[in-house]
């Protein structure tokens, strides 16, 4: 639990500085909250963030997150961002990580059901994704050590 890798890889000062929230890790007693952002960078992708410890842990999915039970997603694990990028939307400048276009795909409050080292069990109600939904770690790919599988149960 650190933003010290979320700042590291942003510019916040400068001609082209980014306009994403700089954020600090705060602790709160109300509902979680989650956000999926639809993210036009070098590929578009979707990131998944789940409020946990103070911060949004956040995932990568190259496609469209799983609507029903018969889809699976890869989702690789990137640095912790602050709450506040929960309402972010907006165009990171070119020059800057992750350049392009962010737009909120879907948000609303979520339940942990169980979280462990490589499982996490958890519910969303959001407008577009609704129901009981796991991240399994699953040491694939050219990331195993991030690699991750969502998916609708």
């Amino acid at each position: 639990m650190s933003l010290v890798k979320y700042t590291k890889k942003r510019k916040f000062e400068g001609k082209s500085k980014t306009n994403e929230p700089k954020g600090t890790i705060k602790r709160s007693d109300r509902s979680l909250i989650f956000v999926v952002h639809r993210h036009e960078a070098s590929h578009l992708h979707y990131d998944l963030r789940l409020e946990m410890d103070g911060v949004l842990k956040s995932w990568a999915v190259p496609k469209e997150p799983p609507a029903n039970k018969e889809t699976k997603r890869l989702a690789i694990q990137v640095e912790d961002h602050p709450l506040a990028y929960a309402k972010f939307e907006g165009v990171i400048p070119e020059g800057n990580y992750g350049a392009g276009k962010v737009e909120i795909w879907d948000n609303g409050k979520y339940e942990l059901k169980n979280r462990s080292a490589n499982k996490i069990e958890f519910r969303l109600n959001g407008k577009k994704l609704i129901g009981d939904y796991v991240l399994i770690k699953t040491h694939y790919g050219s990331k195993p050590d991030k690699s991750w599988l969502w998916f609708k149960v």
